[in-house]
């Protein structure tokens, strides 16, 4: 047995000495490079907070006191000390989550993977237990730099540093990065911080004997007319001078908080002191780490990229990956069709989130790299900046993962929507995307942003209407336009047999038609984006038992064209597949205008339910949720036969031979 193994929990930590922890270290490394270089997942940020969370769990004592990790995409050690050693089905169905889930411990808390939120969890954790009289509970929260980058965070940190008692110990893992370098004022502080060397003088500010020396002397001086008064706003002074000059905690200081550090957080030792320095306080600390992202594994510190931020299956000695799909996906189209605009419009501009290579933006930044803002981990200051922008003339492109779009509906609603400016966002990601779980499903995309006033939503195809659609919406400039796509390769081309006056795309008409003139026909399948290539299958399958279809692609589902009602009205029954929840969804937004229109077709929304999805492959997920083919034929089928509920409207032969008492008839009774 490894001594890993014989880890159970965070107690088995305690009797430890140096020597047995720092083989643990080296045992947990060798185990996540094995492990999740087998199976695909978060390496680089796990591989770089090894002694940070043994220290967290060594002065800490979970349950009792609650670890929150930002984002959690770095809790993999935390889940090997707290006893989930089985890591061969990690972020596949029915395994191991890849971040933080209440089902599987309970010392995880935070199950969301959307960054900036730990601090308001600790606030809001801490404030509990001091109104319930827990008084002996810490909150911490362990949080990266590149979260920092948020602004929740900091409405969190304004929050906690108005207690001086409350115990909340907030652990920034400085590694420099998010996906990709941090950016902006707040990194250029921390990179300042890192050249100071303080650990002696944290010891002593963390001391409460210090806090109570001064406020004696406070209380004295203040005490001893204006020249004591005078005394003591003088060495005041000079103590924040002298604290300015040899210890650069600055801006936490300015908050109320106590700041401890930089400490090297592979350091165990000296990890350990700073944390139980922190404990011992009993109010708000910051505990400032500087860690390496991928340390201890020479092929994740020399990926400039992300330093194997999320890898998939590679080879543990080369970390090169094995079997990798050579398809040009969604993102390689966007990468390469933004950097044509980009050089023939200069004001066109590029904004992304921390994610500049995973969004396809690197292109068109090394072309014109004025051009193109990365804000960090802020959606809300980008879409309300991007109005700016549009204000002043240009044309904002702003990449985001469709799950973090949630994170700025309201200024995508209020700051860009309301002022109808001129800014497109791209969202990467939409639909299912698999084992990184529910938080970044990009599933609720479709729903929100159909109450958005005067927004225009395109869902390409394939490669030929993403180029197309991309440009199309860059051409709007009094209104928001958003273009969205799923992760994955982008599959074959989906040519039209025919396109409306309004932009919509015919791709199939199969079976025989039922009106006069021949062209009428059974089913009308509508496929949103890339679930056209389910809506042609299900079309081939019905043609197969005698249904004939038409499959639209309406390209904008944003609005909605007068042709897909007017195609609607003559078929007997409609079906909207999209990769969105149901409810809410582009189903749901067609019938509205069918029935206004007076259209009385039955119409089927099919698309995902309105709950968390749990990690899975997508293809596990759709087969899970009923969103193939083979179900949506089958039930469509039924639906034609009146067995089963929406019923297409019969056609007219059929009113007088139905048997009656059938499904069909008591429709046409009722």
């Amino acid at each position: 047995m490894t001594l890993l193994e014989s880890i159970e929990g965070p107690e088995d930590l305690k009797g430890l000495d140096a020597a047995a922890m720092a083989q643990l270290a080296e045992e947990i490394r060798a185990f996540l490079i094995t492990h999740v270089s087998a199976t695909g997942g978060h390496l680089g940020p796990n591989l770089g907070v090894v002694e940070l969370t043994l220290a967290v769990h060594r002065v800490f004592s979970s349950p009792k006191d609650s670890i929150v990790f930002d984002t959690g995409h770095q809790s993999y050690v935390h889940k090997l000390l707290t006893g989930r050693q089985d890591f061969s089905t990690l972020r596949q169905q029915g395994g191991l989550a890849g971040y933080p889930s209440r089902v599987e411990s309970q010392h995880d808390i935070v199950e969301s993977s959307h960054a900036s939120s730990s601090l308001s969890w600790a606030d809001g954790i801490s404030r509990g237990y001091a109104l319930t009289g827990q008084q002996d509970r810490h909150a911490v929260a362990v949080i990266g730099d590149g979260a920092l980058t948020g602004g929740m965070a900091w409405e969190a940190v304004n929050n906690i540093a108005s207690d001086r008692h409350r115990k909340v110990v907030i652990v920034v893992n400085d590694n420099g990065r998010s996906y990709a370098p941090t950016v902006g004022g707040f990194a250029n502080h921390l990179k300042e911080l890192q050249a100071s060397v303080q650990q002696g003088v944290d010891a002593m500010r963390t001391d409460r004997r210090y806090e109570q020396t001064l406020e004696k002397a406070r209380q004295l001086l203040s005490g001893s007319g204006h020249l004591g008064q005078a005394v003591y706003r003088g060495l005041h002074g000079m103590k924040q001078g002298i604290k300015d000059v040899v210890v650069q905690q600055g801006i936490f200081e300015d908050l109320g908080m106590k700041y401890v550090g930089p400490v090297d957080g592979h350091d165990q030792q000296a990890m350990e002191q700073a944390l139980s320095n922190a404990r011992n306080y009993g109010g708000p600390v910051i505990v400032h780490a500087i860690t390496e992202k991928g340390h201890g594994y020479l092929p994740a510190r020399l990926d400039e990229n992300d330093q194997f931020h999320s890898v998939p299956i590679i080879d543990p000695a080369t970390g090169k990956p094995e079997g990798t799909s050579t398809a040009r996906t969604w993102t390689h189209v966007f990468r390469d069709e933004i950097a044509r605009i980009a050089d023939e419009r200069e004001d066109v501009v590029g904004v992304t989130g921390a994610m500049l290579i995973p969004m396809g933006l690197q292109k068109m930044q090394a072309a014109h790299p004025e051009r193109v803002v990365d804000v960090g981990i802020a959606e809300q200051h980008a879409l309300t900046m991007a109005a700016g922008m549009a204000f002043s003339g240009l044309h904002p492109v702003v990449g985001l993962y469709a799950t973090f779009l949630n994170r700025g509906f309201d200024q995508l609603l209020m700051d860009v929507a309301l002022h109808r400016a001129g800014v497109t966002v791209v969202l990467d990601r939409a639909g299912v995307t698999g084992p990184d779980g529910p938080s970044h499903h990009g599933m609720w995309d479709l729903a929100l942003l159909q109450i958005v006033p005067g927004l225009h939503l395109a869902a390409p195809r394939d490669e030929a209407t993403m180029v197309e659609e991309l440009r199309e919406a860059v051409a709007v400039d009094d209104a928001p336009t958003v273009v969205r796509y799923p992760k994955g390769a982008v599959g074959q081309p989906l040519p039209a047999l025919e396109r409306f006056d309004d932009g919509v795309d015919v791709l199939a008409r199969n079976g025989e038609g039922t009106g006069a003139d021949g062209r009428d026909r059974d089913v009308l399948l509508v496929g949103v984006g890339a679930m056209c290539t389910t809506a042609l299958e299900v079309s081939e399958r019905l043609a197969a038992h005698g249904v004939s279809s038409t499959v639209l692609d309406p390209r904008w589902v944003l609005p909605v064209a007068e042709s897909v009602v007017d195609t609607a009205a003559a078929h007997r029954i409609v079906v909207v597949i999209e990769d969105g929840v149901r409810s809410g969804g582009i189903g749901s937004l067609i019938r509205q205008k069918m029935r206004a229109r007076g259209v009385d077709t039955a119409l089927n929304e099919v698309g995902l339910p309105t709950e968390f999805l749990d990690h899975a492959s997508r293809d596990q997920i759709l087969q899970r949720t009923g969103v193939t083919a083979q179900r949506i034929a089958q039930d469509t089928l039924a639906s034609v036969l009146g067995t089963k509920v929406p019923y297409a409207r019969p056609v007219a032969d059929d009113a007088a031979a139905a048997p009656r008492g059938t499904a069909a008839e008591t429709r046409r009774q009722d």
